[in-house]
């Protein structure tokens, strides 16, 4: 789970819970096993097993879909990648000037979580960027990525005034 170099925000609460607990609830949930900041690169690597970064500013993301995602990229042997639609208003800005509006169809955002396939986490020499967007950009040079729309539960949280929204959201 990716907390670390987010500030406060994963301690904030939605629901009553810090989002960095929702968000691991939500991995054990779907039967990933947790690792712990003691664990070593090359014991992962060894391991052999499919890697979920999940980012805990995405705290309710479903547990069914998190285990969807796993599945997928064991199954398909790629990158899957959680999106969520771009809905605010991009603008282009060139040389401090506010340019034309960019047409939002061609946008996403990258959510969480990402899952990266065994054949995947054996050819990194290094721990993956915890920037989820640098990351996929950077793998998306020698491995396939499979984008997923997410379900609206699963969006970035990046500020405590996006709180009320998420739990309006995930009522019930």
């Amino acid at each position: 789970m990716l907390e670390e170099g987010r500030g406060s925000l994963p301690f904030a609460l939605v629901h009553g819970e810090a989002l960095v607990v929702c968000a691991a609830w939500a991995l054990g949930e779907a039967g990933v096993t947790l690792l712990d900041t003691g664990t070593t690169w090359e014991s992962i690597r060894e391991a052999d097993e499919t890697l979920v970064l999940h980012d805990s500013l995405c705290p309710l993301t479903p547990a069914a879909f998190i285990a969807a995602c796993v599945e997928r990229a064991r199954v398909e042997d790629a990158v899957v990648v959680a999106t969520r639609p771009v809905t605010d208003t991009v603008k282009v800005l060139a040389q401090g000037v506010v340019g034309p509006t960019v047409d939002r169809d061609g946008l996403t955002a990258i959510v969480s979580p990402v899952v990266l396939p065994p054949s995947v986490v054996a050819t990194l020499p290094e721990a993956p960027d915890t920037d989820l967007v640098s990351l996929v950009a950077d793998l998306a040079r020698s491995h396939r990525i499979v984008l997923v729309e997410a379900p609206a539960s699963a969006r970035r949280v990046t500020s405590t005034e996006d709180l009320p929204m998420l739990e309006a959201l995930t009522e019930g």
